[in-house]
C-alpha cells in the first residue's frame, strides 16, 4: 500500500478539474425518486438475507446550529429556539423506531455517527434521550469493537457533556475548527479561540476519548501562507489522531451565507495552491500519513492501519474503517448504504415531519445498483482507499476480463501514466506518489455516469 505523497504544483494545476469526491458509487446526482420508502423496506429485508450478525452503522443528522459559519454548506438550520430541536427530537424518535423493525434486533451496531448542524447544540440531556432511543431499537455493541463518533463545536461545550458522552459510549470526536487566526475568523464568522479547543481536546481525552479529528479548510478569507503556517503550528501542539483539511469551494450562487463573503478577501488560486503545499508539508514532516481525499492521520491511528491491511473504505463521512456494515441514515438529508443500494431523506424539516406524520419513513430518493455499478463501485473504491488496482481480484470476483472490460478507461490513462501519476502493469494499476492528490481525477476514468446523456448536469467542487 503506497502511503507516501509527492507534491507536484505543476501536475496539480494541470489536471484541476471539476468532478465528484466518490463518497458513493453511483454518486448523489444519479439518485432518483422512483426508489423511494417502499423500496427501502424491500431492500431492508433482502440485507437480512447473509445473516442477522452482520453489523450495521448508524448516522444521525441533528441539524441545528447557534450562529452561521459563512463557508457552511450543510443542511442545517440556525436557530437560537431550542423549542424547535425538542419538535425534532419527537420526529426523530419516531424515524428512529420505524428503522429500527426493519432490522433484526440482534445485529449489532459497530459504528454510530452524529453529525450535523452541530450535534452538541442538543441538551446533555436530550443527547441522552437520542442515544436511550437508538438502544431500544437498535442492538448497541458495547465492547471494544465499537466506533461511536461526534461531532463537536468547542464553542458551546457543556462541562458534563464529553462525560455524559464517554458513558454513553462514544469514543471519538471531531471538532470543526477551520483556522486560529483571528482575522480570519471574524471573516468567516466562526470566532474560536486556541484555548476553547485545547480545552476540549484536553477533557476529551482525559474522559477516555481515544481519537480526536480536527477539520480545517484553506482557501478562506484573509489566509495567507503565514497564517497558514500559524494554524498548523498551534493544531500540531495538539497532535489530534486525525486531521481533514479541507478545500473551500466558494458558491455564493449555491449557498446564500457565503454571500457574506468578500470575495476581495479570498486566496489567489495561486496563494492557495501554497497554501496547500505548506499545509501537506508541515503534516508530513510531523509525522502524518496522507490517507487520501483530504484526510491525515497518525501511522498507528487506526485509519491508517486500515488502509495498509487493505480494508479502508468511504462512506458520507469520508474515510471509515468499516466496510461490511449497512449504513442506516437517521434524519433530513441523510444518505444510506443498504446492501447494493442508496438512499436519501427529504432535505427540509416541514417535509420530513410530513412524511413521519404520515407513518413513512422521509426516504424520498435512492437507487439501486447494477452489475456495472457494482463494479465500477470496486474498482474506485480500491483507487480511493488504496491507491491500488489488482486486476485478478476484481476478474475473480466479477467475472469479467478487466482489459478488455476497461480497455477504454484503460486509455483514458496514458496521460497520467506519461506524466508518471500512474503506472498500469498487465495486472495491475497503482496511484504513484506524485498521482495521490490527485486520486478524484484516476477514479473518473472508471466513472461510467460521467459521460452518460441522460445524467442531469452537476456542478462538482474542483478537485484540488
Amino acid at each position: 500500500m503506497e502511503q507516501s505523497l509527492i507534491f507536484d504544483r505543476e501536475m496539480l494545476q494541470r489536471y484541476d478539474v471539476s468532478g465528484p469526491r466518490y463518497t458513493s458509487y453511483p454518486t448523489a446526482p444519479q439518485f432518483h425518486e422512483g426508489f423511494d420508502d417502499t423500496t427501502y423496506a424491500v431492500q431492508a429485508e433482502r440485507s437480512q438475507a447473509d445473516g442477522v450478525t452482520r453489523p450495521l452503522s448508524l448516522y444521525v443528522h441533528v441539524p441545528f446550529c447557534d450562529t452561521v459559519c459563512f463557508y457552511c454548506a450543510c443542511n442545517k438550520v440556525v436557530t437560537g429556539n431550542y423549542e424547535r430541536a425538542r419538535s425534532y427530537l419527537d420526529y426523530l424518535d419516531q424515524e428512529i423506531a420505524l428503522q429500527g423493525r426493519l432490522f433484526h434486533p440482534e445485529r449489532p451496531v459497530e459504528q454510530l455517527h452524529f453529525g450535523g448542524g452541530t450535534p452538541t447544540y442538543l441538551s446533555d440531556a436530550d443527547l441522552d434521550r437520542v442515544m436511550d432511543s437508538l438502544g431500544r431499537n437498535f442492538n448497541l455493541a458495547d465492547g471494544p469493537e465499537r466506533e461511536f463518533s461526534i461531532e463537536i463545536d468547542p464553542r458551546a461545550l457543556r462541562e458534563g457533556t464529553l462525560p455524559l458522552l464517554a458513558e454513553r459510549g462514544f469514543n471519538r470526536i471531531s471538532l470543526g475548527v477551520q483556522d486560529f487566526d483571528p482575522d480570519v475568523q471574524q471573516a468567516v464568522n466562526r470566532v474560536q479561540p486556541f484555548e476553547v479547543t485545547a480545552g476540549a481536546i484536553e477533557q476529551a481525552r482525559a474522559c477516555g476519548f481515544g481519537s480526536t479529528n480536527v477539520d480545517l479548510i484553506y482557501g478562506l478569507p484573509k489566509q495567507t501562507v503565514e497564517t497558514t503556517r500559524r494554524t498548523l503550528e498551534q493544531t500540531l501542539e495538539l497532535r489530534p489522531e486525525r486531521l481533514a483539511i479541507y478545500n473551500y469551494a466558494h458558491l455564493p450562487e449555491r449557498f446564500k451565507v457565503q454571500r457574506q463573503i468578500n470575495e476581495d478577501e479570498l486566496p489567489s488560486a495561486a496563494e492557495k495552491l501554497a497554501i496547500l503545499e505548506t499545509t501537506i508539508g508541515m503534516l508530513t514532516d510531523a509525522g502524518y500519513v496522507y490517507i487520501g481525499m483530504d484526510h491525515f492521520a497518525l501511522p498507528d491511528d487506526e485509519l491508517a492501519r486500515a488502509q495498509r491491511a487493505g480494508t479502508l473504505q468511504r462512506n458520507f463521512q469520508g474515510y471509515s474503517t468499516r466496510a461490511d456494515c449497512d449504513l442506516v441514515a437517521m434524519g433530513p438529508t441523510a444518505i444510506g448504504r443498504i446492501g447494493d443500494t442508496y438512499s436519501q431523506n427529504v432535505r427540509e424539516l416541514e417535509q420530513y415531519y410530513a412524511r413521519l406524520d404520515a407513518g413513512r419513513l422521509p426516504v424520498f430518493r435512492g437507487i439501486v445498483l447494477s452489475d456495472d455499478d457494482r463494479l465500477r463501485r470496486e474498482v474506485i473504491t480500491d483507487i480511493m482507499c488504496h491507491s491500488h488496482l489488482d486486476f485478478g481480484r476484481v476478474e475473480a470476483r466479477h467475472g469479467i476480463d478487466f482489459r478488455d472490460y476497461f480497455s477504454a478507461e484503460l486509455e483514458r490513462l496514458a496521460e497520467m501514466e506519461q506524466d508518471e501519476l500512474v503506472r498500469v502493469g498487465e495486472r495491475e494499476l497503482d496511484v504513484l506518489p506524485r498521482g495521490r492528490m490527485l486520486l478524484r481525477n484516476v477514479a473518473m476514468a472508471f466513472d461510467a455516469w460521467l459521460d452518460r446523456p441522460e445524467a442531469a448536469p452537476v456542478k462538482y467542487s474542483r478537485v484540488v
